[in-house]
């Protein structure tokens, strides 16, 4: 019996609507992606993920992988896209299609607590060592504007922090948040420049030939907004920073 063109369709929409949304994020980047005490991812990015699953109809499956694999990994359709504070680039719009950005952030600077660096022109002077993490806009931001001081490139943002904290690096520049966190662990060997070095939007990464996945993450993106859920979000997760941010007058984030 042939089966009629409307029931194969259904079907095949079902069978698609039933398939997880595969979300990549490296999960070692707290309060965004990180794993909690029972093991299980948390963060501000992974109930983005959850919410959008949920608006699609379709089980949510995190993928942890090494920031630097991410795009290769959406590029080989091993995820759908990625959710992991990715900056928008032009450099990496051309390997992926962008949604429309969900947050404004910058660059900051994490430096000694002892030094009187103010900004990048104390930071780029000659006999300093900036230390920025590999494949990170800090990173593409150092080589172009710094001109005197000595570029560290390294793979742990860990690793990147010991640098400054045992006084072997002038600055390391990475996003403002994480600077802000940084200095509040090491409050007795370093401090945050908050002031925006550069100012940077981040979205989530899709292959770009799915132009169906892209509209519908746009749509989620914008009423996820209107219902207010990026207000909870930074409210649950991030109210010491933003409280931080606002006491020196930078705008905050969503």
């Amino acid at each position: 019996m042939k089966i009629p063109a409307v029931i194969i369709f259904l079907l095949s929409a079902a069978l698609q609507a039933a398939e997880p949304l595969r979300v990549g994020m490296e999960l070692s980047y707290p309060p965004f992606e990180s794993i909690g005490p029972d093991g299980q991812p948390q963060g501000v990015s992974v109930e983005m993920a959850r919410a959008l699953a949920a608006e699609l109809g379709r089980p949510l499956k995190i993928e942890n992988i090494p920031f630097t694999g991410l795009i290769p990994a959406l590029k080989s359709g091993k995820i759908d896209l990625i959710i992991s504070s990715m900056t928008a680039t032009p450099e990496r719009a051309k390997a992926v299609a962008f949604s429309d950005p969900y947050l404004t952030t910058g660059l900051g600077a994490l430096v000694p607590a002892a030094s009187k660096t103010t900004g990048l022109a104390d930071i780029d002077q000659p006999g300093n060592t900036v230390v920025v993490r590999q494949g990170t806009t800090g990173e593409v931001f150092a080589r172009k504007h710094l001109k005197n001081a000595r570029l560290l490139t390294l793979d742990k943002e860990s690793a990147c922090v010991v640098e400054v904290v045992q006084g072997k690096a002038a600055a390391f520049i990475y996003d403002q948040m994480s600077v802000f966190q940084n200095s509040k662990r090491n409050p007795d060997t370093t401090r945050a420049l908050l002031a925006p070095l550069q100012t940077e939007s981040w979205a989530i990464a899709l292959r770009p030939d799915d132009d169906a996945l892209l509209a519908a993450t746009n749509g989620f993106l914008a009423k996820y907004r209107a219902d207010g859920g990026f207000d909870k979000l930074s409210s649950r997760f991030l109210a010491e920073e933003k409280a931080a941010f606002a006491a020196q007058g930078i705008p905050f984030f969503f």
